[in-house]
């Protein structure tokens, strides 16, 4: 049996209003109740930069993999860039996933 959430005071918190352990901020009351995230902005920005990222990763990695002992940059440089790149790159992918799941979720609801 679940218990009930309940905030600082003992007050019950609804479950469409409180986190995993309840609510961790009282609202201000200058905040909207239903704010949002621009949710068709952010999967425009992830499907644009996933795969510039992917391809960053790739290039810096086939650079760094055929960059000799003397070459400037060298092998470091390149390889860390190749991991930024990779590490942005399933930054975005992730944020992809989320903007997917939410837009589904008000999809079903009918927002």
């Amino acid at each position: 049996m679940r218990e009930e959430r309940t905030d600082r005071t003992g007050q019950r918190v609804p479950r469409s209003r409180s986190g995993a352990i309840g609510r961790r901020f009282p609202r201000t009351g200058t905040e909207p109740v239903t704010a949002r995230s621009p949710l068709r902005l952010r999967l425009a920005l992830a499907g644009i930069f996933l795969p510039l990222f992917v391809a960053g990763c790739v290039l810096f990695g086939v650079w760094a993999a055929d960059a000799g002992p003397d070459d400037s940059p060298g092998r470091g440089p390149l390889i860390f860039l190749s991991a930024v790149c990779a590490f942005l790159a399933l930054t975005a992918f992730v944020d992809l996933l989320v903007v997917l799941r939410r837009l589904r979720g008000e999809r079903a609801t009918g927002r």
